[in-house]
C-alpha cells in the first residue's frame, strides 16, 4: 500500500474523521489487522483562520505548501488536503510537490456525475460557496452549481465557524440547514454537496429528500483507492 499524506487540522475534528474513515475503508478492502499507511501534518487552525480572515492567501499558500514538501520528504506517495476551503491554494501545493495531488473538488464531481446528476447545491464556508476556485472546478467537469440566497449563505457559514469547527453540533442549526437543502432543491438542485467536511458533524442522508455528497468520506474513498492501486 502506498502512504497517504495529509494535510490536516482544518479543523482537527473533521481531520480526526478522515484518519478513522481511511483506515475503516483500508481494513475493508483487506481486512484483517490492515490499516493505513499514512502521515498526517496537522497545521494550527487560529493561524489559518486567521490568514483566511485577513485575505492573506499567499500567506497560506506558502504555509501549506510547506506541509506538502515535508510529507513528501516523509514518504508520502500522494497527498491529500483534508478541507474544501483551503483547496483555494491547492496550486500552491501541487506546484511544491512531484506526488500526485487528490483534489476533492475533482472528486466530488466525478461521484455527483456517476449519480446522474447535473445539477447540485453546494454548502460550505462562504470562502466555497462565493468564489471561484471550487465553484469553477465543479463547472468544469459539466455541473450546474446552485449556491444558498445571500442570506442562508451568513447563516450556513456562521455555523461552521462559530459552532462546528469547535465541535458544538446545535439541533437549531441542524434545522437551519435542513431548510436551507431544501431551498436548493426547490431552485433545481438534484442533489448537495456538503462541501466542507464539519458539515458532515451536523447533517447526513435522514436529514434531506435530496442525495448529499460527503466530501470528507468521498475523498478518504479516493484516497485508498489510490494508495491501493
Amino acid at each position: 500500500m502506498k502512504k497517504i499524506g495529509l494535510i490536516g487540522g482544518m479543523s482537527w475534528e473533521s481531520s480526526a474523521l478522515y484518519y478513522r474513515l481511511i483506515n475503516e475503508l483500508t481494513k475493508e478492502h483487506l481486512g484483517g489487522f490492515h490499516s493505513a499507511r499514512c502521515v498526517l501534518a496537522s497545521v494550527d487552525f487560529d493561524e489559518i483562520e486567521q490568514l483566511q480572515m485577513a485575505g492573506e492567501w499567499g500567506k497560506a499558500a506558502e504555509l501549506l505548501a510547506n506541509e506538502g514538501r515535508l510529507l513528501q520528504a516523509s514518504g508520502a506517495d500522494l497527498i491529500v488536503l483534508c478541507t474544501n476551503t483551503m483547496h483555494k491554494v491547492a496550486d500552491a501545493i501541487e506546484a511544491a510537490t512531484t506526488v500526485p495531488f487528490l483534489h476533492l473538488a475533482d472528486v466530488t464531481a466525478d461521484a455527483v456525475a456517476k449519480a446522474g446528476i447535473s445539477s447540485v447545491g453546494l454548502l460550505g464556508t462562504r470562502f466555497t460557496m462565493e468564489e471561484d476556485f471550487y465553484v469553477k472546478r465543479l463547472q468544469s467537469h459539466g455541473l450546474r452549481v446552485v449556491i444558498p440566497s445571500p442570506e442562508d449563505r451568513v447563516i450556513v457559514n456562521r455555523v461552521i465557524y462559530e459552532e462546528l469547527v469547535l465541535g458544538e453540533v446545535r439541533e437549531e442549526s441542524r434545522a437551519e440547514y435542513r431548510r436551507i437543502i431544501g431551498e436548493l432543491g426547490a431552485r433545481g438542485a438534484q442533489g448537495v454537496i456538503l462541501g466542507c467536511t464539519e458539515i458532515e458533524l451536523l447533517v447526513g442522508e435522514a436529514d434531506s429528500a435530496l442525495p448529499l455528497f460527503a466530501t470528507t468520506r468521498l475523498h478518504a474513498e479516493a484516497a485508498v483507492a489510490a494508495a491501493l492501486a
